[in-house]
Formats: C-alpha cells, sequence, structure tokens
C-alpha cells in the first residue's frame, strides 16, 4: 500500500500533484499561482533536485492504482524530520489515505531517532483541523517569496514523537 519513490515515479508525482493541487488550493491561490507553483515544485527537474537534497517521496496506493504522496526529510532541522509534502486525490480524501501518510511519516522519523515531526500549511487550507486532530500544534506562521510576487503564506506546525 506504501511504496517508497524512485526517479521512475517523478511522472506518477506529477501526476497526482497536477490533480490535487486544483482542488487543494483553488479556492486560497489563484490559477496563476497555482500553475506557477506546480511548475516551480513538480517540474520532473524540481522533483529530481528535491530527491537529491534528501526529499524521501512515498506513493500510496489503493486497488494497485497511486493515490497520493508524501514528501519528507530527516534532520530538516536537528532531531526534526519535516514533511514537506502530503497530497491524497480529492476523491480519496476521508478514507484514512492520509493519515496512513503522517504515520508513516511518524515511524521514518522515529526509527531515525527523531524527537519532532514538523510541516508547513497555508494558513487558509483545511487541513489545518485534520493534522491538528493528528496531534500538531501551531508554533508560529511565516510567509515565503517565491518570485513572480507570490507568497507561500503558512502555519508551521509540529507534533512530538
Amino acid at each position: 500500500m506504501l511504496k517508497k519513490a524512485t526517479t521512475t515515479d517523478i511522472p506518477t508525482i506529477q501526476s497526482l500533484a497536477h490533480r490535487t493541487w486544483p482542488d487543494t488550493f483553488g479556492d486560497i491561490l489563484s490559477p496563476d499561482q497555482i500553475d506557477y507553483m506546480l511548475e516551480m515544485m513538480y517540474s520532473p527537474a524540481a522533483i529530481r533536485e528535491q530527491m537529491e537534497k534528501g526529499h524521501v517521496f512515498h506513493l500510496v496506493y489503493e486497488a494497485g492504482q497511486p493515490q497520493g504522496y508524501l514528501s519528507h526529510q530527516l534532520d530538516y532541522l536537528p532531531g526534526t524530520t519535516k514533511v514537506h509534502k502530503i497530497y491524497v486525490l480529492p476523491e480519496q480524501q476521508g478514507k484514512g489515505l492520509g493519515k496512513l501518510l503522517i504515520r508513516a511519516a511518524e515511524r521514518f522519523a522515529k526509527e531515525a531517532g527523531q524527537q519532532t515531526l514538523r510541516l508547513d500549511v497555508n494558513y487558509q487550507n483545511q487541513a489545518i483541523g485534520f493534522y491538528e486532530y493528528l496531534g500538531f500544534v501551531k508554533i508560529g506562521r511565516h510567509n515565503t517569496d517565491i518570485g513572480n510576487g507570490y507568497l507561500m503564506e503558512d502555519f508551521i506546525m509540529e507534533a512530538k514523537l
């Protein structure tokens, strides 16, 4: 059900991103910003670069079909694993796949001796309640200039392991 992704899975990750982002961010970001960010973060070269920098991607499957993905990085900060990306297809949400991905990230982090799991989430994203339900708390807020006049406006959330 969960598979560590390799560079051969880059097209699958890219496809899932293009299928999840419009639903996830359609009420928060402009279509132009969504397109810009998808190209910036999910071009094949961008995904490959993330993998080379230590982002580990995992795909979640159901009935043999990819339904979502997770990207995490051990020791993002000392003792802290960062969840960079977690997305599940809109039609698959509510079935426990997101929870499975977060629990997998927790397991990977614990196995590596990490004490904290961290993620950033858009301050308007409905997933905030999901993360709070799983034990994350808001520890701050920050804006990141991503170019082209766009900002990522996020809460920083952490869960102790």
